[in-house]
Formats: C-alpha cells, structure tokens, sequence
C-alpha cells in the first residue's frame, strides 16, 4: 500500500503550490524534497550547482531522496529527481508518483532565471532541450499523468485525491 503522493514534473510545473493544498485537502503532512537538500546540506541549491556542478548536486539529490522515509506525505520532488533511478524507485515504492504536466510555453511562462532557481541543467542547454530530455524520464516513473494545462490548483488538488483515494481503496 502507497501512503504518500509523490509530485514530479518540470520546474514552474506547481509541484509545491499543489503539494500544500493537496496536503490539506488529503489529511497527509507536506514535504519539499528541495527544501530538505537544502536543510542537509546547508546550501541554496543554486549554491551547490555552483560549487559542486549538476552532477555533483544530481548525486546529492539522488541520495537524499532514496532514503525517505515517511508515511501519510504529499512530497513535492525537485524537477531533476527524474535523473536518480535509486530515488525513483524508492519514491515509487513508498508513494503514488503524480507528473504533473504543463507544455514548455507555459512553463517558461512562469519560470523566472533558471540559474537562480537552481535548476539542474547541462552547460548550454536550453528549456526546450531540457523539457524534451525530462519528460520522457517523468512519463516513465509517474503512476498517472495530469495535464495541467489551464487547470486551477483547486482542479488538480480535486483530480489527484480522487485517483489516490481510489487506489486506496
């Protein structure tokens, strides 16, 4: 049984903004998995690409997140989790794994600078490259894909708990 939803998809996607509400409207705790790389480490994310590189930050992020432990969590992932196959099926064994899908418009759209967000890119790669190379990785590990397009928080939060509930029961 899968006590935790586990939010993957392109930076900008909502994978947070979704996670507290879907937390909420589920009765489950909310967890960053960005957020505890930053707490174990003591670096801003943009501050380990800087001193460690992608690779560097993309080995981090795997080990962090293969050893998760937790029950009754809405866990919003970084978009390059995708990259760790430990941390994916771990995440895939302790959770129903939701990709939340947006077209690359939409999500340069809301994207600010890549480089202050801390996104895991390679030297030269653009938002295009990045989103074809990610999301065959995201169609692959997600137990269920949501376009997203032109949804509200409160349609997706609404989308995911029905589906959970039922794979619940």
């Amino acid at each position: 049984m899968k006590h935790n939803v586990v939010l993957i998809g392109m930076p900008g996607c909502g994978k947070s903004t979704v996670g507290v509400v879907l937390a909420k409207v589920i009765g489950h705790r909310f967890m960053d998995s960005d957020l505890l790389i930053q707490e174990k480490t003591g670096q801003l994310l943009h501050e380990i690409i800087s001193e460690k590189g992608t690779e560097g930050f993309l080995q981090i992020e795997n080990e962090i997140n293969a050893e998760l432990e937790t029950t009754r969590t809405v866990i919003a992932t970084g978009g390059s989790v995708i990259y760790g196959r430990e941390a994916m099926e771990h995440l895939r064994k302790i959770g129903y794994v939701v990709y939340l899908k947006l077209s690359p418009e939409t999500i340069e759209t809301r994207l600010g600078d890549l480089n202050q967000r801390g996104v895991a890119m390679k030297e030269g790669q653009g938002l295009k490259e990045l989103y074809e190379e990610r999301v065959p990785l995201y169609e692959k590990y997600a137990d269920f894909v949501l376009n997203c397009e032109g949804k509200g928080i409160r349609q997706i939060t609404e989308e995911i708990s029905r589906r959970y509930k039922r794979k619940r029961s």
